[in-house]
């Protein structure tokens, strides 16, 4: 098990991987870093780890975290590559930038260091989360370790790194359109009467209960759907709207629209 583990970057993304590191570290010590120390900080008392520095990161950490968006990653790199290469032990990078490859985050820290990719979503801060990952020049023992580390964030799964722009358009992007249905859902039923506040608990719900069912059950979703959908009910009037209206066709293009953005990014 990796025993310090850094974080470069505690945004939101960053943030929701610290708090499930701290969980799943076994005694390994947690450093924090950030752009404005004052949110390192704070993240780190919240949490009963240490907030420090780029430098110190990088020269002391095992796993090193680089949480920071992709158009910044050169910066990132290139600001701490001489402590980088001054290292006598071995250390692993780990990269969630969308678009850029193992093999760039190398290129960009100056060495072939061990790194790897991964792609978390943001549920990941309340521990049902997905986080796909893959590994550069890393030893299976050292993706095991990062598999276990991350287990509170959720769902955890090791995947070939050509598959991680398709995730993440998928599970990446994949809660900013949930939260959309939830609300265009919860706003339906308002404009039936229903009060916002049950509107919205009860669209959660419903998207989380129905989630939870398929996960369990192993159902797929046109079984979950056709088991709602009783003959001349009102459920199959509502599909029958949604499908008039292309609401499948949007969902697939909407995946597909991210997943050409992301790797638009890594060329960028």
């Amino acid at each position: 098990m990796f025993q310090s583990i850094g974080f470069l970057g505690t945004g939101q993304m960053g943030g929701a991987l610290a708090r499930a590191a701290v969980k799943g570290a076994q005694g390994g010590r947690v450093l924090l870093a950030n752009r404005t120390p004052a949110k390192a900080q704070a993240l780190a008392d919240q949490l009963g780890c240490q907030a420090t520095d780029n430098q110190t990161v990088a020269a002391q950490c095992q796993l090193i975290f680089l949480g920071v968006k992709p158009q910044m990653m050169e910066g990132l790199l290139k600001s701490i590559a001489p402590v980088l290469a001054g290292r006598k032990d071995r250390f692993v990078l780990a990269s969630m930038a969308a678009g850029l490859t193992a093999r760039r985050i190398q290129e960009l820290a100056g060495a072939d260091y061990p790194v790897i990719r991964l792609m978390p979503n943001t549920p990941a801060e309340v521990g049902a989360g997905v986080i796909q990952f893959c590994g550069v020049d890393v030893e299976p023992g050292e993706l095991k370790d990062f598999q276990t580390l991350l287990a509170p964030a959720g769902l955890v799964d090791q995947v070939d790194e050509g598959l991680i722009d398709a995730a993440c358009a998928l599970s990446g992007c994949g809660p900013a359109f949930c939260a959309l249905l939830a609300e265009a859902l919860a706003d339906g039923a308002v404009a039936c009467g229903l009060p916002r506040d049950k509107a919205r608990r009860y669209a959660a719900q419903t998207m989380e209960g129905t989630a939870k069912l398929m996960r369990q059950t192993g159902a797929h979703p046109g079984a979950v759907k056709d088991a709602v959908c009783s003959p001349g009910g009102s459920t199959i009037q509502g599909v029958r709207v949604l499908e008039a209206n292309g609401f499948r066709a949007a969902a697939i293009d909407a995946v597909i629209a991210a997943f050409e953005k992301t790797q638009a990014l890594g060329k960028g």
